[in-house]
C-alpha cells in the first residue's frame, strides 16, 4: 500500500508505544523471567536509575510498566550478579551515563568507551577542574591501587577529612576520587548494597565475553543515535539525541550524517495539533508504521509510568503527540507544586489519560493515592476504571500492598468508580 502523504496520528503513537514495549496487554497469568527482563532493557536501550522511592525505584518501575510484576532480584542479578569477579560471572548489563545514570546491555560497552576517554581527557563536567589539581590526580591514583589490592569497596571505605571544595554534592575526595574512576571506565559498578554503589577494577566486574574493542568517538555515537530512533520510534529530528542527553547541536550533524545514509528516513505525520509535522523513524521501523497505518498494530496497553520513563525523554514530545505535560514536581516547595510529589501519568491504549500521587506504606501494605487526576476531556467511564483497576492490582501486587486508599480524585467519580473496580 502507497505511504500517505501524511501518517496519521493513531499510527504515530501506535510506533512510539510499540517501540518502547508498551502496546501489547500483557498476557493472562504472564511473569517475566530473566530473558524478558534482558529483553525489555534492550528493547528501550537503556533504563534510568533513580533513588526516589515513594513506590519502587525508578529502575524497577519502568521494566514494571512493561512487564507487570517481576522479581526485581532479577534485574539486579543482571547487573550485578552479586558481586561476582569471576571472568564468566553473569552480568548482562551495566550501569553507565546514558540519558542518565542508566542501566545498559553490556552488548553496548564498547560504544560507550569514546565517552568514558572523552571525560579521561577532561571534556565533560566536573573532570578537567577536578583533576586539575595535583592532589587529587594523588588520591586517584592512590583509591585505584587500593582497590587493585584488596578488592571492591564502597566510598565509606575510603573517608577522608577533607571535603572538596565548591562541591554541591558535599562528597568527600575519596568519593569524587572513585565516581572520577567509575567516569573514565577504570572502575566499574559491581554491586549496590542498600543502593550504595561498590566499585570495582573494570575487568573484575566485565563478564570475558564482553567486547571491549572501542571505535571511534564518531561512530559510537551513531550507534548510540540508532538505538535512540528505533526505541523512540518516531520523532522530530531535533529529539533524537536527546534520548541519549546529547546536546542537540552535538547530535545535529550525526543526524543529517545517518539520514544522508539512509538509516533515518523523513516522514510527515499529523500530529496532536492536526498539523503536519516532518518526523524521523528508524528504516527499520518503516513497515511497522505502515502496518500501523494499515490498521494491524494498535496500542491497547492500559499501565503507568514513571517520571522518569524512557517515553518521555524526547523534549516536547508529550504534548506533540499526547498534549500531556509531564511534569516531575518532587523538587518544588509543596506550595507550588500542581500535581504532587512524585506523579505517574496514566496510559490507556494510545492515550496519556491521567496522572496520580501515589505513596507506599510498606509496612501497613497500603497504596495510598494522595492525589488522583483525569485530564482534561477524560471522561470518567466505567471501561477506563476497569482497565486501570486491572493495571493497579498488578501495580499493588509489585509492591506487596493489599489495601488502596485515595485521598483525592479529580473528577471525584472516577476515585469512586476505580475503588469500585478494585
Amino acid at each position: 500500500m502507497q505511504a500517505p502523504a501524511a501518517y496519521p496520528l493513531k499510527a504515530a503513537r501506535a510506533l512510539a508505544l510499540h517501540a518502547q514495549g508498551l502496546a501489547e496487554p500483557l498476557r493472562r497469568g504472564f511473569r517475566a523471567d530473566v530473558e524478558d527482563i534482558h529483553s525489555a532493557v534492550e528493547r528501550v536501550g537503556w533504563v534510568q536509575i533513580d533513588t526516589l522511592q515513594v513506590v519502587n525505584r525508578a529502575q524497577y518501575v519502568t521494566l514494571w510498566s512493561r512487564l507487570g510484576a517481576y522479581d526485581t532480584d532479577l534485574l539486579d542479578r543482571l547487573i550485578f550478579d552479586g558481586g561476582s569477579a569471576s571472568a564468566d560471572n553473569g552480568r548482562r548489563l551495566f550501569e553507565y551515563w546514558a540519558h542518565a545514570a542508566c542501566i545498559i546491555p553490556l552488548t553496548e560497552y564498547r560504544n560507550v568507551m569514546p565517552l568514558m576517554r572523552r571525560r579521561g581527557q577532561g571534556r565533560g563536567g566536573w573532570h578537567r577542574r577536578w583533576a586539575a589539581d595535583p592532589n587529587n590526580r594523588k588520591l586517584v591514583g592512590a583509591t585505584l591501587s587500593r582497590i587493585e589490592a584488596e578488592g571492591a569497596g564502597r566510598p565509606a571505605d575510603f573517608r577522608t577529612e577533607k571535603k572538596a571544595p565548591g562541591s554541591w554534592w558535599n562528597w568527600d575526595c575519596a568519593k569524587m576520587s572513585l565516581e572520577y574512576l567509575y567516569d573514565i571506565g577504570e572502575l566499574a559498578i559491581s554491586n549496590r548494597v542498600n543502593f550504595q554503589r561498590i566499585y570495582d577494577i573494570r575487568d573484575r566486574v566485565l563478564p570475558d565475553w564482553v567486547d571491549r574493542n572501542e571505535p571511534t568517538e564518531e561512530d559510537a555515537l551513531k550507534r548510540l543515535l540508532e538505538i535512540s530512533l528505533r526505541a523512540l520510534g518516531a520523532c522530530e529530528p531535533a529529539q533524537v539525541g536527546d534520548y541519549f542527553h546529547m546536546k542537540r547541536t552535538e547530535a545535529k550533524p550525526l543526524v543529517n550524517s545517518l539520514i544522508s545514509e539512509g538509516a533515518f528516513v523523513r516522514i510527515e505525520a499529523t500530529l496532536a495539533d492536526r498539523q503536519a509535522h516532518e518526523l524521523l523513524i528508524h528504516r527499520d521501523n518503516l513497515p511497522l508504521l505502515q502496518k500501523a497505518a494499515d490498521g494491524g498494530m494498535e496500542a491497547r496497553r492500559t499501565t503507568f509510568l514513571n517520571p522518569f520513563d524512557s517515553l518521555f525523554w524526547a523534549r516536547g514530545r508529550d504534548m506533540a503527540f499526547w498534549k500531556f505535560h509531564q511534569m516531575l514536581e518532587c523538587y518544588k516547595r509543596a506550595p507550588d507544586r500542581i500535581w504532587g510529589y512524585f506523579c505517574l501519568p496514566i496510559l490507556d491504549r494510545d492515550r496519556l489519560v491521567g496522572r496520580f500521587d501515589p505513596k507506599v506504606e510498606r509496612r501497613a501494605g497500603v497504596m495510598r493515592l494522595k492525589r488522583l487526576y483525569l485530564e482534561d476531556g477524560v471522561m470518567p467511564s466505567a471501561r477506563l476504571a476497569a482497565s486501570t483497576a486491572r493495571a493497579m492490582k498488578d501495580f499493588m501486587r509489585f509492591h506487596s500492598a493489599s489495601d488502596l486508599v485515595i485521598e483525592h480524585s479529580d473528577p471525584p467519580e472516577f476515585g469512586d468508580k476505580l475503588a469500585a473496580a478494585m
